[in-house]
């Protein structure tokens, strides 16, 4: 492919360097393309400034005669309508216009040229609806490939037009608006149509039976579209298929041995996130090309048959969010050599992890969180040495001192989440674990660990996420925090820490200046970090800043300079012994999306200048002793009751207790410290020991039941 690739440039020079000047016909064509476009990303500079021989302007190939052949104007900010003037081109074989930002139709003239052979358009801004031919035109075209992907393209597909492309080879639609049903036609016009990418779209219905018509097929992506039904029999006659994707399609049914079988070319099968039940079956051994196995988010079930380790190019498995049960010592990993990505997470596996998984030494990412594994961490799986990304998450394995002992050889770790195991053992303490020299995301959290903070966690130079929360840890948060420069999540909440909110959270880098994300690591990680349901992030700048130091016994005041914080998005305090009055400083927050604030011991009035925090989508100061008006205009008075409940001094118009006019301009009430905290105490730790109880337990279900890390 690549020596053809390069003849065939060679051989476009060399023509090109001994054609004759352009026909003026076609320079005429170009320039009224040119006129066309609202913005042409200096195509004018270069091509007025150059030769009025348009075979030599930028992006402009002709053949020996002076006729224009191709036209390859990709990634030029290109902007405005494609101009019907380039069907003048009458020999034009090939026209790339993507990726730019063009918009309007695509002229109908432009897929029935009696030259063109392939169109490129995509990425574009390009809509409305393919246009029908007359059906007075019987002629055939040979266009070959097509590729309008990612525009804004909507309606049925036009079936007069596409019965005429009986040369097409490949059509990519996919990231479009198109509705209907799913064009068949193709295959029943053109015997050596191969691609059809139909995926992102709004297709419905059934699959058509006459796909199966394709017998050159390699590729079919029909996924995310609102189809239903099953895969019909008929397909599996394509047994040139090399790629079969439907994921997220509305599909249902099993998956059929016999059928299976008959794809010995497949490299690719993704059939994750529909309906599908049944087992993997035996004869998935068949098909020794198979690289990818995409069965996630589905209600399969059953153990993996032993045959899978005859698949022995597999390079990426993932089956999470099934019903799969039984042990993966029916595997014998050691023959795939290939494996890359093996995600398990969200199934019924019990038992230890296998030996021979340790055996797959290309092995970058393990997941199997949310499993009935249990055991200690095996010592070899110190053999990944491109392991990345771990995730252990929600088991039963125990001894986290070993665990630590050994993964801290692992220097290539990015992500290790360990949480939901080792349950009320203790923090590891030694100061020998020095090693994690890359990593970025660690999660030991919901394990009931006691002790402290470990010291050793200071080195971790890399680390941008941490959660500690949901155990039993104590003391003070160390001085050390603030010397991991690159922490932008921060989750401590669920634990007994003590102390004053330390000054040191108040120089952590990367939660004072927005723009110092964009030093952080821009590599995706090897897996998608799931932390809710809804919210998963490949690259550590994608995630928000927060800093939750909830449900603990911090006392003291809110520190007066924690509008520092500029970049935080998060900033929880709640179910805390905080006293005093709500620092101005916050007003600083502008990119703040959470506020909680609540079941703690603070007074005074609500800072007026919280209505500059406009970004605010949930705000909580209940179960304090506030007193004074909420405000009745801003972003503050777009929340509901429960955000200022359990203060019986506040009042408004949204609240039981309406202000009158003396309260609606409060005066200040001056208190020593000491009477405060007494007065406050008494009235308000009744109240927010209990709440603290009924709060511990909602986060731990609410967050059980969303994480799946």
């Amino acid at each position: 492919m690549a020596f053809s690739s390069l003849a065939l440039a060679v051989l476009l020079l060399s023509l090109a360097s001994h054609a004759m000047p352009c026909v003026e016909q076609e320079r005429a064509s170009l320039l009224q393309f040119l006129a066309s476009l609202t913005r042409d990303g200096g195509l004018a500079v270069s091509w007025s400034n150059g030769t009025a021989d348009c075979c030599s302007w930028e992006g402009i190939t002709c053949n020996s005669n002076g006729i224009v052949v191709e036209v390859s104007l990709s990634e030029r900010g290109l902007e405005g309508n494609i101009s019907p003037a380039l069907s003048d081109l009458t020999a034009l074989q090939r026209l790339n216009l993507s990726p730019n930002s063009l918009s309007g139709g695509l002229p109908l003239r432009q897929l029935v040229s009696s030259s063109r052979v392939v169109i490129d358009v995509s990425f574009n801004r390009l809509n409305g609806e393919l246009g029908e031919l007359p059906s007075s035109v019987i002629h055939g075209w040979p266009l070959q490939v097509l590729n309008i992907s990612s525009n804004m393209f909507t309606g049925e597909f036009p079936s007069s037009t596409w019965k005429l492309m009986n040369n097409l080879v490949a059509l990519n639609a996919s990231n479009n608006s198109f509705s209907g049903q799913v064009p068949y036609f193709f295959c029943l016009v053109s015997a050596s149509f191969t691609v059809l990418d139909l995926r992102y779209n709004k297709f419905s219905g059934r699959i058509p039976t006459a796909l199966g018509n394709c017998s050159m097929l390699k590729v079919l992506m029909i996924g995310h579209n609102n189809l239903s039904g099953t895969i019909p029999d008929e397909l599996f006659s394509s047994t040139s298929l090399e790629r079969l994707s439907f994921r997220s399609s509305g599909l249902q049914g099993t998956l059929d041995g016999a059928h299976l079988a008959k794809l010995t070319d497949l490299v690719a099968l993704d059939l994750g996130e529909n309906n599908f039940t049944g087992q993997i079956p035996e004869s998935i051994g068949e098909l020794k090309r198979l690289e990818e196995l995409l069965l996630d988010y589905n209600k399969m079930s059953g153990e993996l048959p032993p045959s899978l380790c005859n698949c022995t190019s597999l390079r990426n498995i993932n089956l999470k969010n099934n019903r799969f049960s039984g042990k993966l010592s029916n595997i014998n990993f050691a023959t795939l050599q290939n494996l890359e990505h093996v995600d398990l997470a969200a199934n019924n596996f019990t038992g230890m992890i296998p030996e021979s998984l340790y055996l797959c030494t290309k092995l970058i990412a393990l997941r199997v969180s949310r499993n009935n594994f249990y055991g200690e961490l095996s010592p070899s799986i110190v053999n990944l040495k491109s392991l990345t990304f771990l995730s252990l998450y929600y088991n039963s394995f125990t001894n986290i001192t070993k665990a630590f002992q050994i993964l801290k050889s692992s220097n290539s770790i990015r992500v290790l989440f360990v949480g939901k195991n080792f349950m009320r053992e203790a923090m590891p303490q030694d100061k020998t674990i020095d090693g994690f020299d890359n990593l970025q995301a660690l999660g030991i959290d919901h394990c009931s660990l006691t002790g402290k903070i470990p010291t050793w966690m200071s080195k971790l130079k890399n680390l941008e996420v941490l959660l500690l929360n949901s155990n039993r840890l104590k003391g003070q948060i160390p001085s050390w925090i603030n010397h991991l420069n690159r922490l932008l999540y921060l989750n401590l909440s669920n634990n007994s820490l003590t102390g004053n909110i330390p000054t040191e959270l108040l120089d952590m880098t990367m939660l004072k200046s927005i723009k110092l994300a964009a030093h952080l690591d821009p590599s995706y990680f090897a897996l998608p970090i799931y932390m809710t349901i809804s919210h998963q992030y490949r690259q550590a700048s994608a995630f928000p800043k927060v800093l939750d130091l909830s449900n603990n016994n911090f006392t003291g005041r809110i520190p007066r300079d924690i509008g520092q914080l500029e970049a935080l998005n998060t900033l929880n305090l709640s179910f805390n012994r905080l006293y005093g009055q709500i620092p101005r400083s916050l007003c600083n927050l502008t990119n703040l999306q959470v506020l909680d604030l609540s079941s703690n011991l603070l007074t005074g009035e609500i800072p007026a200048a919280l209505n500059n925090l406009h970004f605010l989508s949930k705000f909580n100061i209940s179960n304090n002793d506030m007193e004074g008006p909420v405000p009745t205009e801003g972003q503050l008075s777009t929340f509901p009751n429960s955000s200022f409940d359990g203060n019986p001094k506040l009042c408004g118009s949204m609240l039981i207790h309406r202000c009158n006019p003396i309260e609606a301009a409060p005066k200040s009430i001056t208190i020593t410290r000491d009477s405060g905290e007494k007065i406050i105490f008494a009235i308000s730790f009744a109240v927010s020991f209990g709440l603290a109880v009924l709060y511990e337990q909602l986060v731990l279900s609410t967050f059980h039941c969303c994480i799946q890390l």
